[in-house]
């Protein structure tokens, strides 16, 4: 059957061959020195680019043949390699294809002591990440690895103690990792010497572009040899180039396959603005086990709170055409796919993207195309030297790419400050159709205006911000040339010369049709002066939608559930106007001197919604009831016929969102449906989830009797696992919340209510009835 298949494949290349396609094979079982026919197969698919020079203008398909294929340095792809009409390179005949950043390690164990073995590594790379049989393993760190810990599976205050540095005999060579002071991300440090005051020395900290000092309690340090006391522990000695091991649980280290990872990038495909590569289809290829690239990331994006590394799996650097379509990227170090500089519809299609280092995908210009950036929050071009000319110097920016139906989950599982789909200086980027969860901070980020025209749509996107703090599962930042942190100076710039606010985000940013939760943060968060949006047919299941200063933006026709509309310190004349959408709960207002051109015309789910927000003089023509909600259970959030929503001026759209490739929509997850809190009082015996426990109603004398309450009002608190947040904040089972943020507690839907309206704060006092007396608890809400 193999030789008929081998024939037929023959004269499939012969016919190809003669109409202008020409196929090159490439096998673990060739030579570089063969002719790279399907009996003479190339070695590696770096000798197959090499003969594309001498095929100009011709189609050409690069056949991989199944198996393992392992880089000694990353792959480029340049514009002087390929000037063919197109480019493919896939499997033969569907073979599994994997190209890893690792090696194989032929080690000789010898043992050590207490059950830790060591071996020696030739060579000269210093590896990063260490796999047996395929499964990564933790460097030494302190506190040991910990999957239930939210943050970087396990941290410690003491993580960098002096009592503890002084138990290190030799640390250079180890990592700090730790959050931001404000959770903005994380940073990473290089230990480069103990000096002979027992004080660590280190370099790093780049990684965030909102300088600050360490978490003090979100930290942890790793490659310590002192640390190497669990089983599945590694650590690697440069000076002597010994590999320490304290091997997993059940696993024989001598019939296993070990493979480690220095190499943090695998295919460059790299040309410019004036010469392109182009037209390049990769497909169904699985790329894997490539190096972290934590310290390399350190250049800063204009003025958001990114530093980035121009890397990843695969680096796009002025192409046009290329389409990466179907192909498995998971066990990254890093970046999955970078599109930097000019890149021009370049397709990132139906991929599956899982436990990646950084981010998912990233299309990242070059400053040099901005009109008077500036690096950093706080820092401002003068008005006396500003460029006043509208839109980009220059085209070295991505512009109309696309991310579309990819399943895109559990990243940033080294580095927190980043994104499944991340937008910064480029223009006109299609996010359609991908599923995305289970992440650090936000799920899709823009990181400034430069230059809009983004279209964001049919997107699931939950399980966000799970270890970073005031951020959203859609999040976006201006900070253009016309903002300042002074909304007087922002005010007056506007004022001084009229539609500055555009002169960056040219055109509008358009967010439809998605679905997007975020239990730590907001659903969408509009930031620091994000302007030129169109936002509707959106439904919000958790976090509720933001918009902090700026201008132009239309928020019409969404669904809030479980929350409401948070407007904070709007600018004069920003032309805001939030109309039509369906709202849970009271809006959540700070700082609000200006409330835009309109808002009104909405449908509240509650009574105390509309008259709270009737009482700022707004909503006027808005009303309130029951939007009777199709299969709510099922995440259907369409009204019937009906509705009393559809009289203000709702209307029902399509909510089919996520991947919709049949494989990977068979495996990809979907949000947890929450029961709605304005139902909660209408089903007896309700439990709802906060903070990771659970609670109910007062509703029987048993439960008044065994508070001791003189009325049903409350919390109760009936389920207390030993990992969740509560039992953290050290909440007992049987408490009783009948205060929070010196607000009543009447039932467990005023609980959901009081806190999505305060969670930004990160925390809160909590009045608790325990063992029939009143107690004041301080409560952390991460």
């Amino acid at each position: 059957m193999r030789k008929e298949l081998l024939s037929m494949s023959l004269l499939l290349s012969l016919f190809f061959n003669s109409i202008g396609q020409t196929k090159i094979f490439v096998s673990l079982d060739g030579s570089d020195n063969n002719t790279g026919t399907l009996a003479k197969p190339l070695k590696t698919l770096e000798a197959a680019i090499a003969k594309l020079s001498t095929l100009s203008g011709k189609d050409v398909v690069v056949e991989m043949r199944g198996g393992t294929y392992r880089f000694d340095k990353t792959l480029e792809i340049a514009s002087g390699d390929v000037s063919l009409h197109q480019l493919t390179i896939h499997p033969y005949l569907n073979e599994k294809v994997v190209i890893t950043g690792s090696k194989k390690a032929n080690l000789r164990w010898e043992p050590y002591k207490d059950g830790i073995v060591k071996a020696t590594l030739q060579g000269d790379e210093i590896p990063d990440r260490l796999f047996i049989n395929g499964n990564v393993l933790p460097m030494a760190r302190y506190p040991n690895f910990d999957t239930s810990a939210r943050v970087f599976n396990g941290t410690s205050p003491d993580a960098m103690s002096d009592e503890r540095v002084k138990t290190w005999k030799n640390p250079t060579g180890g990592f700090i990792h730790a959050l931001h002071q404000g959770e903005w991300g994380a940073f990473h440090y290089r230990i480069t010497v103990k000096d002979a005051n027992e004080k660590l020395m280190y370099e790093g900290g780049w990684q965030n572009n909102r300088p600050s000092p360490m978490h003090k309690q979100f930290r942890f340090v790793e490659n310590i040899f002192e640390e190497l006391d669990a089983p599945g522990e590694w650590y690697y000695d440069q000076q002597s180039k010994v590999i320490f091991l304290y091997p997993p649980k059940g696993i024989n280290i001598n019939k296993s396959e070990i493979t480690l990872s220095s190499l943090t990038d695998l295919i460059h495909i790299k040309g410019s603005a004036t010469q392109p590569v182009k037209n390049i289809l990769i497909e169904n290829i699985t790329f894997t086990q490539t190096a972290r690239s934590f310290m390399y990331v350190k250049e800063p994006l204009l003025r958001s709170d990114w530093t980035i590394y121009r890397g990843g799996a695969i680096l796009l650097d002025g192409s046009e055409n290329i389409t990466i379509n179907r192909c498995v990227f998971h066990e990254l170090g890093g970046n999955a796919v970078f599109v930097s500089n000019y890149n021009k519809k370049v397709i990132i299609r139906d991929n599956h993207l899982f436990d990646i280092g950084a981010n998912g995908i990233a299309f990242v210009g070059n400053a040099d195309a901005v009109r008077s950036p500036s690096f950093r929050y706080e820092l401002y071009v003068p008005w006396s030297e500003m460029d006043f000319t509208p839109g980009p110097k220059n085209n070295n920016f991505p512009q109309y790419c696309t991310a579309s139906g990819n399943l895109i989950h559990h990243i940033g599982t080294v580095e927190k400050q980043i994104a499944a789909v991340e937008i910064d200086m480029s223009a006109h980027i299609t996010v359609s159709h991908n599923s995305i969860y289970n992440l650090p901070r936000a799920g899709i980020n823009i990181g400034d205006g430069c230059w809009g025209g983004h279209l964001i749509e049919y997107n699931d996107v939950f399980n966000t911000v799970l270890e970073t703090g005031d951020h959203g599962a859609f999040n976006s930042w201006g900070r253009d040339r016309f903002w300042s942190p002074k909304h007087s100076v922002v005010e007056k710039n506007v004022a001084n010369k009229p539609g500055i606010e555009l002169f960056d985000v040219i055109d509008p940013n358009i967010i439809r049709n998605n679905r997007f939760q975020c239990d730590h943060g907001w659903d969408i968060d509009l930031d620091d002066g994000s302007s030129n949006y169109q936002i509707y047919n959106n439904v919000c299941l958790n976090g509720g939608l933001k918009l902090r200063e700026g201008y132009h933006r239309t928020v019409t026709n969404n669904i809030i559930i479980n929350n409401t509309f948070h407007p904070h310190v709007w600018l004069k004349n920003s032309g805001d106007v939030f109309t039509h959408n369906i709202v849970t709960a009271p809006y959540a207002p700070i700082i609000m001197n200006q409330w835009g051109s309109k808002i009104d015309s909405n449908f509240f789910l509650s009574t105390d919604g509309l008259i709270k927000a009737q009482a700022l003089n707004l909503d006027q023509h808005s009303s309130f009831g029951d939007a009777m909600f199709s299969d709510m259970i099922k995440g259907n959030y369409s009204v019937s016929s009906r509705s009393p929503a559809l009289k203000s001026g709702f209307n029902n759209f399509d909510m089919h969102v996520g991947v919709t490739l049949p494989s990977l929509k068979k495996v990809a997850e979907k949000p947890l449906i929450k029961p709605l809190i304005t139902k909660l009082n209408e089903i007896k015996g309700v439990e709802v989830e906060w903070l990771g426990a659970l609670f109910k109603n007062v509703e029987t004398l048993g439960e008044r009797s065994a508070a001791g309450l003189h009325d049903d009002n409350g919390a109760l608190l009936v389920n207390l696992p030993a990992a969740s947040i509560a039992k953290k904040n050290n909440l007992q089972k049987g408490d009783v919340i009948i205060k929070m943020d010196n607000q009543e507690i009447r039932s467990i839907s005023d609980l959901l209510n009081i806190f999505q309206s305060i969670k930004w704060m990160g925390q809160s006092d909590v009045t608790i009835i325990r063992n029939q007396e009143l107690q004041v608890l301080k409560i952390n809400f991460k």
